[in-house]
């Protein structure tokens, strides 16, 4: 996945996906695991319009992606020394950390909880696509109905969702890996809460 990272999303595209996000829409596109489901994570409707779409439990969080941890690092309160070590190490890639949110991040993405997951992934088209989100984060989940298999292209992504999806972009050739995202916490050492394809050292 280490394609040079030109501009591959076109103007249209692009502009499209500026008006769609800002508007409360949602979008479809391929990360380095599997394909996702995003939408502006400080608008409320839009996030429940992803809930909706996947008929997915309310009490399940959604967590935020990114291209930059300067842009994600807005939403959650400064990373411990143990914490900052990892995510050095392994990001841009499939690790998905749980830490503590900061007041930026609404309770309707988290469930309420005090915590939020976190992850810049190893994928240049997801990378332009939220770029295209006002706030340059997205509110993302796997593109899937709850209980069915994620979706790892394009035509799985329309056969789940149709026209519901406000946007669906193109690969461009840049697959999801169908390998899950490793999901880790620190508290007093490191939980592994999910063993992705990221092995923690």
């Amino acid at each position: 996945m280490q394609k040079q990272n030109t501009d591959i999303l076109n103007q249209s595209d692009r502009q499209n996906l500026v008006e769609i996000l800002k508007s409360g829409g949602v979008v479809a596109y391929p990360t380095d695991t599997v394909w996702g489901l995003g939408a502006d994570p400080t608008n409320e409707l839009a996030v429940k319009k992803i809930y909706e779409l996947k008929k997915r439990d309310g009490n399940k969080p959604l967590i935020l992606m990114s291209s930059s941890f300067e842009y994600i690092k807005l939403f959650i309160e400064k990373l411990c020394p143990e914490e900052e070590a990892v995510v050095s190490k392994y990001w841009p890639g499939a690790l998905t950390l749980i830490t503590r949110k900061s007041k930026l991040t609404p309770d309707f993405v988290t469930s309420g909880f005090n915590t939020v997951g976190i992850r810049i992934p190893n994928h240049p088209v997801f990378a332009q696509v939220a770029d295209c989100s006002p706030c340059k984060v997205l509110a993302t989940t796997s593109a899937n109905l709850s209980t069915q298999p994620s979706a790892l292209k394009k035509e799985d992504v329309l056969r789940y969702f149709g026209a519901n999806v406000n946007f669906v972009t193109d690969d461009f050739g840049y697959y999801a890996e169908n390998k899950e995202s490793t999901i880790i916490k620190y508290e007093n050492g490191w939980h592994v809460l999910r063993q992705g394809v990221v092995e923690i050292e």
